[in-house]
């Protein structure tokens, strides 16, 4: 197992602990920046400063709306795919399982661009679509750009959690169906009743990974706000970190962020796991 802790060592608590020693300095200039720069210890200075913030605590606003949106879609999608393929009257099982994990095979970045060029009316065959039959949709405006985001992250993660569901489906024992088929449950109540139930925990776990995925959400407002007005450049908190550190040099600041948002991952990992158990034991 040395091998595995030395990796992790250096991968994962290094840099976490230099995260955490950045976050405590920061760099000042003197003689109206024409003297150089030097580090001054801040204590919990760029905690305060990113806190005080009102983009910084906007974007967590932001990202919050967005969760609201984007994890009933993406777990209730999946699930609902995992479901009808493991039907008894589902045909064609290994292509649908396959026809739904290819979108989780295109890289993200990938991913946005071509969901850009399908919101850009200008573009857009939907557009275009839509206009034979007199009406149009901006998917890029205001009211609507959250939507088109979540659409485009559940696109690429659904068939790949409904993998995972489909999986688990796979160890409900067949002879505990039947007999629930022969108790008259048809088939959308033995979904409901039998095979949901005893898939819980990979539910639990995938809105738990889900969760924690979307407070880090980066590509899709970044590649979405080239055309998209109503998103600024420090939408999510990982983009203010990604602007703080590589835009504004402030290194200390974006070190700070980064762990408060991590706090925040792992507090919403607790509270998911808490919620988890408690379904278990109800």
């Amino acid at each position: 197992m040395a091998p595995f802790f030395l990796l992790f060592i250096a991968v994962m608590i290094v840099p976490i602990g230099y995260a955490i020693w950045m976050s405590l300095f920061r760099e000042e200039s003197s003689g109206l920046g024409f003297g150089g720069s030097h580090t001054v210890f801040t204590g919990l200075g760029n905690y305060t400063r990113a806190l005080g913030d009102s983009v910084f605590r906007d974007s967590f606003l932001h990202v919050a709306l967005y969760c609201l949106v984007y994890i009933p879609l993406m777990v209730g999608g999946a699930l609902a795919l995992a479901l009808l393929v493991d039907s008894a009257m589902a045909r064609a099982k290994k292509f649908f399982q396959l026809a739904y994990f290819l979108p989780h095979a295109v890289p993200g970045m990938i991913a946005a661009i071509i969901w850009v060029y399908l919101y850009t009316p200008s573009l857009s065959p939907i557009t275009q679509f839509l206009k034979t039959f007199g009406t149009s949709w901006d998917f890029l405006g205001n009211d609507a750009v959250l939507f088109s985001m979540a659409n485009a992250a559940a696109w690429q993660w659904i068939g790949y959690n409904m993998v995972i569901f489909y999986a688990a489906l796979q160890a409900v024992p067949r002879e505990t169906l039947e007999a629930a088929l022969v108790d008259g449950a048809g088939h959308f109540r033995t979904a409901v009743a039998v095979k949901l139930p005893m898939i819980r925990s990979s539910v639990v776990l995938t809105m738990l990974f889900t969760a924690v995925g979307a407070i880090q959400l980066f590509t899709e407002p970044e590649i979405l706000r080239a055309k998209a007005p109503s998103l600024a450049p420090e939408w999510s908190p990982t983009m203010y970190i990604y602007q703080a550190a590589f835009s504004k040099h402030d290194y200390g600041t974006a070190a700070a962020a980064s762990l408060m948002l991590a706090v925040l991952g792992a507090l919403l990992s607790f509270v998911i796991t808490k919620f988890g158990n408690r379904w278990k034991e109800a």
